[in-house]
């Protein structure tokens, strides 16, 4: 067993090596397509592998680009993008390897493992919709097109970084940002005395929740949902592309060709699913909008706006809960945190993590082995700290896919990548809940990548899973993340080492659904407005239009005119969630239904736990997903749990 090193070297030279392997690989696959007798063992093995091999290298270079963003990242991954692209368009289109699939299929299917037909059967799925039976000018196309949809995403994603650094909110006045918390003015705090706050999440949040200045919280509200107004024009021409695209494969709208890959049957059957759950949350939203408006009200606040909503939920909370969020932070310090909830999740699954030292990109990056019956499973990176060349959110990357090389297994490694506050000489990164939810949640999709037992490279990890199903084990993940006997492991004192008491942890425990209807249809809107563009792939003013018309059904907030947030919507038109931001509420479905039979079966069940490594976490995309997780429950999914998580009657 052995792992592919992350060399942190000049990105230069990284780019030389992939367009090296890349002509490297156009050599060794037309080789292969040569072979007078086609076999899995002569043809699909060494294909994926020299796919995989290829991805990996690329993703260092993406991975790189996301998180130590400069001109020279730029240049480079803008560069390489379009050739990439160009590259796999070409092999989706080559009816030379689907016939070879074919032939394989054909001859070796009563010898061949599930696993491997499952590689044959997907990929050739895959094939037939990517449009390789169609007449070569329509192939043509069908390549320029997506070699421009890569650079449009692109462009999408670095204009919001640009504008995400540029916009700064300087403060002179000691009074507007009085009941801000400490760490968060320290980090705020310039040499002249100022304070600055800028659009990157944990100082945007710090200003918006506690800020007492409406007029600065509007100023910075106003900057963040108003931000790369130049991406208007860039989604108008990523939707006119994607409509182009399912027309030519032969789909009426890019939304179904998104659900031919999934495991949702059609785009009316999501919105089914959404709207049901809308109808049973909104009602719960209106009151708790009220409540809060109200409240606002009662507090001298006469016109209530979007930019105020942060401000006085916290506020809301605080009085009517007697919770307090900054009382956790001093419990929650990033290095505990991250090594208790690693130890949390190793007694959950029966795993350890074994911190080492290596060379990174970062020196506050952190990298642990994963352990399992005392053998290195894994391997993980965690960059978890905000840094200004770092792109906003949080994710994780599969970097290196499980695979066996010449009877050795490669073992997996990914990133998890956050933006919590940032460390800074003495002072150290406190967390909020929020931030220990996400990093429960990324652990999650590491999880799912890293302790898989398959080896075919194009089912190992999270390859292979439907998309919509992708977000079941992150999800499931950070439900755990209010649990008493999670915050147990890592939830003390920073500097008297002190637990975070019982009674705090039932306060935290009480809180989760706290807006949890508002929040509930602010997914809604997001999955509702994504599948309606999808469907129509308007314009710019009709994508506006269409927004206005979703909020108008779901929403109990409508934000003011110059919200212009699908301008930043970076998961749809610059990440893998086009017509599938869905995904999320469909996949909590499955998530709420396995946490409940944890909950109410004792968490640290070995039976249990055992079976959701063996059904779920191991698999792949090895089976379908449903099929999976039928394996796992004995049962199709129930809305009841869902709506239980929630904290919505069904």
């Amino acid at each position: 067993m052995a792992f592919i090193e992350f060399k942190v070297g000049n990105l230069k030279s990284k780019s030389d090596l992939f367009l090296a392997k890349l002509q490297s690989n156009t050599k060794q696959i037309e080789e292969l397509i040569q072979l007078p007798s086609k076999t899995y063992l002569n043809f699909l093995t060494p294909y994926q592998k020299l796919n995989h091999d290829l991805d990996a290298i690329f993703t260092e270079i993406s991975h790189l680009h996301s998180v130590k963003n400069s001109e020279e990242t730029k240049e480079i991954y803008t560069e390489l993008l379009p050739t990439i692209t160009e590259y796999y368009t070409n092999l989706s289109q080559d009816k030379r390897i689907l016939s070879a699939y074919e032939e394989i299929l054909d001859k070796e299917k009563s010898s061949l493992t599930k696993v491997q037909l499952k590689v044959l059967s997907d990929g050739i799925r895959d094939f037939k919709l990517s449009g390789v039976d169609l007449p070569d000018k329509t192939k043509a196309r069908l390549k320029d097109i997506q070699i421009q949809l890569s650079d449009l995403s692109n462009q999408f994603s670095q204009n919001v970084l640009d504008a995400t650094n540029a916009f700064e909110l300087i403060i002179k006045n000691p009074k507007d940002v009085v009941g801000i918390p400490d760490s968060d003015l320290l980090s705020a705090k310039q040499e002249d005395g100022s304070y600055k706050f800028t659009l990157q999440i944990p100082s945007y949040m710090a200003y918006m929740t506690y800020g007492q200045n409406p007029k600065l919280r509007e100023d910075l509200y106003k900057a963040y949902v108003s931000k790369a107004p130049n991406n208007g024009k860039v989604l108008e021409d990523i939707l006119k592309l994607r409509k182009e695209m399912a027309s030519l494969l032969g789909f009426p709208s890019y939304s179904e060709y998104s659900l031919a890959f999934k495991m949702a049957e059609n785009t009316k059957q999501v919105l089914d699913f959404l709207y049901k759950i809308a109808e049973s949350a909104k009602p719960v939203a209106e009151k708790e909008f009220q409540t809060l408006k109200s409240f606002a009200e009662s507090k001298g606040m006469k016109e209530f706006k979007s930019s105020d909503v942060a401000f006085y939920s916290e506020l809301l909370k605080k009085e009517s809960l007697d919770f307090d969020e900054e009382a956790y932070r001093p419990y929650l310090e990033k290095e505990r945190t991250v090594k208790g909830s690693f130890q949390f999740i190793g007694k959950l699954f029966g795993i350890e993590f074994q911190e080492i030292e290596i060379d990174t990109w970062d020196s506050k990056v952190q990298v642990f082995d994963i352990k399992k019956d005392n053998l290195i499973i894994a391997r993980l990176y965690a960059d978890l700290e905000a840094r200004k060349d770092k792109k906003g959110g949080a994710w994780m990357h599969n970097w290196v896919s499980r695979h066996n090389v010449d009877s050795k297994t490669i073992l997996p490694s990914a990133f998890i990548v956050g933006n919590f506050p940032p460390s800074n000489g003495d002072n150290p990164s406190l967390l909020k809940p929020d931030d220990v939810v996400t990093l429960f949640h990324e652990m999650g999709h590491a999880l799912h990548h890293l302790l898989t037992e398959i080896e075919e490279p194009f089912l190992s990890g999270i390859n292979g899973v439907e998309w919509d199903a992708v977000e079941f084990p992150s999800q499931f993940l950070e439900n755990f993340a209010y649990e008493k006997e999670a915050l147990k492991f890592f939830a003390f004192h920073y500097k008297t080492g002190e637990a975070l008491s019982d009674e705090m942890i039932q306060k935290l425990v009480d809180t989760k659904n706290f807006q949890s209807a508002m929040g509930v249809l602010r997914q809604l809107e997001f999955a509702i407005f994504d599948l309606k563009i999808h469907t129509d792939c308007p314009d710019e003013q009709g994508v506006q239009n269409i927004l206005d018309e979703v909020r108008k059904e779901v929403a109990v907030n409508i934000p003011p005119s110059y919200n212009k947030f699908q301008n930043g919507f970076s998961h749809i038109f610059a990440g893998g969630y086009a017509a599938g931001y869905y995904s999320y509420k469909w996949a909590e479905l499955l998530s709420a239904n396995a946490f409940y039979r944890f909950v109410d079966n004792g968490i640290f069940d070995p039976k249990l736990s055992k079976d959701y490594i063996d059904h779920i976490i191991s698999k792949g995309g090895s089976e379908s997903a449903m099929e999976l997780f039928k394996n796992f429950y004995g049962k199709e999914p129930e809305i009841e749990p869902l709506m239980r998580l929630l904290g919505i009657a069904a």
